[in-house]
């Protein structure tokens, strides 16, 4: 665990935040906006140098953990460490993710069971471990970050495509199991947005069709998700593709 935090006496922060994917991109862009709303975040990713320098950038109230999302054993330790920390876990976001694009001809049993592993085993690993903390939570919330490719398909992402297909439908299933017990569940489904995911190539490819949106557009509507105002909803996808699945942009 490393990067600065804050004391651990009680009470603590009213609501903390552990991300997932959190070293660069979208997920760093999660870990500011919910910091700015005055979450505690927990930043959480395999790329420690990174996830060190986003977590320095926001300062106090924030702390890295290592984490390989398809380790029970690894979510297990990073619940741990939160509560340690922090006091307790309030809002989980299972956030990180690959993109792998192939061809079904040419995709393997390795690289399509990765792509499961990461974009829907993580973050089923992470609702249970996250579960006890959740339980006792005021106002507990999960988003997933799904796709829109979990909306129409795409040729030559049958890894990625059904990985994400099967978050959503992880994330209905937990918000209808977890409601009473007052835990919301929604899901977030963005289109292509700027971050390391995509190539330069394949950003000015997709950018000819309509703009991209930027980490920080996704991170308000996970902001919205977590926030007092979206407390009636769970269950809910909320697509962020500026018209992408209309064909309007």
């Amino acid at each position: 665990m490393t990067g600065p935090g804050t004391d651990t006496e009680t009470p603590g922060p009213r609501r903390v935040a552990l991300i997932t994917g959190a070293a660069r991109g979208q997920g760093a862009a999660i870990a500011r906006h919910l910091h700015a709303d005055g979450f505690a975040v927990v930043a959480a990713d395999v790329r420690r140098e990174e996830l060190a320098a986003t977590v320095d950038a926001l300062g106090g109230r924030a702390i890295a953990v290592d984490l390989d999302v398809t380790s029970a054993d690894q979510w297990e330790a990073a619940i741990r460490a939160t509560v340690e920390h922090f006091g307790r876990l309030t809002t989980l976001i299972n956030n990180a993710g690959v993109l792998h694009r192939a061809a079904i001809a040419e995709e393997t049993p390795a690289g399509f069971e990765r792509s499961w592993r990461v974009n829907c085993l993580g973050p089923f690993l992470g609702i249970r471990a996250a579960l006890p903390q959740l339980r006792e939570a005021d106002g507990a919330a999960v988003v997933n970050t799904c796709s829109t490719g979990a909306v129409r398909p795409f040729p030559n992402h049958a890894a990625y495509g059904s990985s994400k297909w099967a978050l959503r439908g992880l994330t209905q299933i937990a918000a209808a199991e977890l409601a009473p017990l007052g835990i919301r569940v929604n899901a977030v489904l963005p289109g292509p947005v700027q971050t390391p995911m995509l190539d330069p190539e394949t950003q000015q490819r997709l950018a000819a069709t309509g703009r991209l949106a930027t980490p920080d557009e996704i991170a308000a509507a996970v902001a919205f998700l977590v926030s007092d105002q979206a407390s009636h909803i769970t269950g809910s996808e909320l697509v962020v593709d500026g018209g992408q699945c209309l064909r309007i942009g």
